[in-house]
C-alpha cells in the first residue's frame, strides 16, 4: 500500500460527517445528562425520577451506530490507493480475409492440401488477432459473404471447416468480385480504412485492373503452394484432367500476387509451416490512429480502485447493536408503497387516438369495445360486423357513396338477409367502379338466387345460415378492416363472394333443401379443422415430461451441417445475381 497515493474518489461525501457528528454530540450530551443525577439525587429514588435507567447497554449502542454511520460516510467518500491500468482505446481495425475456394486450392503440393492448410491458416489468424472487427469471404466464379463484419471471431472458426470447393454453385476464379465484395464489407461498416486478406494461389485478372476496385484499401496476399505445383485431388477421386485427358498442374503464381501487394500498399508472403507468414501479415495492419492513442500515456487511462466497499463489511454488524425486535417489521410496512389506481386508459390516451386505441383493441379481438372506440365510419362498421352486428354496421355505412363503402353494405345487407337493398348497393357501387369484379360477381349470385326463389326457401335458408355464420363472420371482417378496402381486393373477392352465396342458398327451392344442408356441412369443416388443430397444439402442449425428454433426445440426434446450409445459401444467391444481370 503507497499511502502516497491514498485520497477518496468522492470526496464531497465527507461533509456529512458535520450533520453525523452533530447529532452524535447530541446524543451522548443527553445520556450524560441522565446520569448527572446521580449525584444529587439518592440512589433509591433515581428509578421514579428519570423515565429510563440507565446502563452500559445504552452507551455500547449509541457508540455502535455512531461508528456505523461514520463507516458508511468513509465508504461513500471511495478511499482508494491502488491505481489501475484501463486500456484508452478499442482496436477497431477492420479486416476481411478473402479465401480462394477455385479446384487448385484442392492441389496436394500442400499436404494434406492447399484449402485445408489455407483453413489452418485463417484459424491462427483469428486466435492471434485478439481484437479489431473481422469478416470472411469465399470466392470461386463468384463471391460470397460467409461471415460479416464481427468482433466475434468464434462464428467464423465455427464455419472454417464446411468450407469446401463443392460449395460453389460455379468454378472458376474471379478475384475481382472478392476484392468487390470485401470493400463492399468494409464501406457498408463505415471503415474509411482496412484491410484485405487474400488467401490464394493466383489471380487471372492484371493486377492492375484488380488495383481499381481496391480504393483506399490495402490488399495482403498470403499465397498457397509452390512453384512446381501438384495436381487437384477432385472429390469423386482421381485428378483434375483437362480436355486431352491430361491431369492438370495447379502451380502458384507468385509473381502476379506480389505485384497486387505491392501496388496496393499491401504485403505479399508465401505460406510457411510455422507462423512467420501470419505474424509478417498482421503486422502490415494500418493502424495510425492506433498508434497515436497509444503513444500516448500507454494507451492507458487513469482509474483507481474503489476500496470503500470493504469498510461496509465493519458497518453490518456495528449496525446489528441497533436492532430492536419488532423495529424491522414496523419499516416494512412504512417503506412498503401503497397500491396506485391503474391509470392504463389515461396513460394510452396520451399517446394514442381514440381510432389508434380502437385499432389495438381490434387486433384483440375486442370488437365491441372497439366499435365504441371507433370515430372513423368504416373502421367501427368492421368492428360492428366483426362482432355481429350487421344491422348496425349497414347504418355506419349510410350515407358513404364511395364504390368500396357501396360494396361492403351490399356485403353487410346480404348478411343480414336483405337482398333486395344488398343488390342495390352492388348496383351503386358499380356505377363507380365498373372494375369492380367482385361486386359484379355478387349481383350475378343474389340475381340467380332470386330467380330461383320459392316459398320454402326460408327452411333452408334457416339451416344454411346456421352452418355458415361463423366462416363468414371472419371473413368478412377482414374485408371491412383496412380503411383502404380497394387495397384488400384479393381478400375481399372471397369474402364477398361467400356473403352473397350465403343469401343465395337462403333463398332456394325446397328441393335445394338437401344440397344446401350438404354444403353447409362441408362449408363448416374449415372450423371443425381449425378446432381440431387446437385440440392438437393443445395436446402436444400438454405432453408428458417423459415425452418431452424423448422428442429433446431426437433432436439432438439431428446433426448439424453448416456446409449444406452454406451451398444452398450460395446457390440461391448466385441465382438471384444470375436473374439481376
Amino acid at each position: 500500500m503507497n499511502w502516497a497515493d491514498f485520497h477518496f474518489i468522492r470526496p464531497y461525501f465527507l461533509l456529512a460527517l458535520i450533520p453525523a457528528l452533530a447529532l452524535m454530540f447530541v446524543s451522548v450530551k443527553n445520556t450524560l445528562a441522565k446520569g448527572e443525577w446521580a449525584d444529587v439525587c439518592d440512589a433509591a429514588l433515581l428509578p421514579f425520577i428519570l423515565e429510563d435507567k440507565q446502563s452500559s447497554k445504552s452507551y455500547w449502542v449509541v457508540g455502535a451506530l455512531s461508528m456505523a454511520v461514520l463507516l458508511s460516510i468513509v465508504a461513500l467518500a471511495g478511499p482508494t490507493w491502488e491505481r489501475l491500468e484501463t486500456p484508452a482505446f478499442r482496436n477497431d481495425a477492420a479486416l476481411v480475409i478473402a479465401l480462394d475456394l477455385s479446384q487448385t486450392m484442392n492441389a496436394t503440393d500442400i499436404k494434406p492440401s492447399r484449402l485445408v492448410r489455407a483453413r489452418y491458416k485463417i484459424a491462427d489468424i483469428l486466435r492471434q488477432r485478439k481484437d479489431g472487427l473481422t469478416a470472411l469471404v469465399v470466392y470461386s466464379a463468384d463471391a460470397f459473404t460467409v461471415t460479416p463484419l464481427t468482433s466475434d471471431v468464434a462464428t467464423i472458426e465455427n464455419q472454417l471447416n464446411a468450407l469446401e470447393s463443392s460449395l460453389m454453385p460455379r468454378q472458376g476464379k474471379d478475384t475481382q468480385a472478392a476484392l468487390t465484395l470485401a470493400v463492399n464489407l468494409l464501406q457498408q461498416a463505415g471503415q474509411k480504412q482496412g484491410n484485405i486478406f487474400l488467401i490464394t494461389d493466383g489471380i487471372k485478372q492484371p493486377a492492375k485492373t484488380l488495383e481499381k476496385e481496391l480504393g483506399d484499401y490495402v490488399v495482403s496476399i498470403l499465397g498457397v503452394g509452390t512453384a512446381a505445383g501438384g495436381p487437384v485431388k477432385q472429390a469423386g477421386g482421381g485428378f483434375l484432367k483437362d480436355n486431352q485427358g491430361n491431369i492438370i498442374i495447379a502451380k502458384l503464381n507468385a509473381k502476379e500476387l506480389a505485384s497486387l501487394a505491392s501496388r496496393s500498399g499491401g504485403h505479399y508472403g508465401t505460406m510457411t509451416a510455422d507462423d512467420s507468414d501470419i505474424k509478417a501479415m498482421l503486422s502490415s495492419l494500418e493502424r495510425p490512429v492506433l498508434d497515436e492513442l497509444a503513444n500516448d500515456n500507454n494507451g492507458l487511462i487513469e482509474q483507481w480502485n474503489d476500496r470503500g466497499v470493504w469498510l461496509l463489511l465493519l458497518v453490518l454488524p456495528l449496525a446489528a447493536f441497533g436492532f430492536r425486535k419488532g423495529l424491522l417489521i414496523g419499516l416494512v410496512f412504512i417503506i412498503m408503497p401503497l397500491a396506485e389506481n391503474s391509470y392504463a386508459v389515461e396513460w394510452d390516451a396520451l399517446w394514442l387516438n381514440k381510432n389508434q386505441q380502437a385499432k389495438q383493441l381490434f387486433e384483440e379481438k375486442k370488437f365491441q369495445q372497439a366499435a365504441e372506440k371507433f370515430t372513423s365510419p368504416e373502421w367501427k362498421a368492421a368492428a360492428q360486423y366483426k362482432a355481429g352486428e350487421y344491422q348496425q354496421a349497414v347504418e355506419q355505412l349510410e350515407g358513404i357513396e364511395t364504390a368500396e363503402s357501396l360494396y361492403n353494405k351490399g356485403n353487410s345487407l346480404a348478411k343480414s338477409g336483405q337482398l333486395n337493398e344488398a343488390k342495390q348497393a352492388y348496383e351503386q357501387s358499380l356505377k363507380l367502379n365498373p372494375d369492380n369484379e367482385d361486386a359484379l360477381h355478387n349481383l350475378k349470385l343474389i340475381e340467380e338466387a332470386q330467380n330461383k326463389s320459392q316459398p320454402k326457401g326460408d327452411q333452408g335458408q334457416d339451416k344454411q345460415q346456421e352452418g355458415e355464420g361463423n366462416s363468414k363472420n371472419a371473413e368478412q371482417a377482414d374485408q371491412l378492416s383496412n380503411t383502404q378496402p380497394a387495397d384488400n381486393k384479393d381478400d375481399s373477392s372471397n369474402e364477398s363472394k361467400e356473403a352473397a352465396q350465403d343469401q343465395a342458398a337462403e333463398s332456394s327451392t325446397s328441393a335445394n333443401q338437401e344440397s344446401s344442408a350438404e354444403n353447409t356441412e362441408e362449408e363448416s369443416r374449415p372450423n371443425d379443422s381449425k378446432e381440431v388443430g387446437e385440440q392438437q397444439q393443445a395436446a402436444t402442449a400438454e405432453l408428458s415430461n417423459e415425452e418431452q425428454q424423448a422428442a429433446e433426445q431426437w433432436l439432438k440426434r439431428i446433426q448439424d451441417d453448416p456446409a449444406a446450409l452454406l451451398k444452398r445459401k450460395f446457390k440461391y444467391q448466385y441465382g438471384q445475381r444470375q436473374l439481376q444481370r
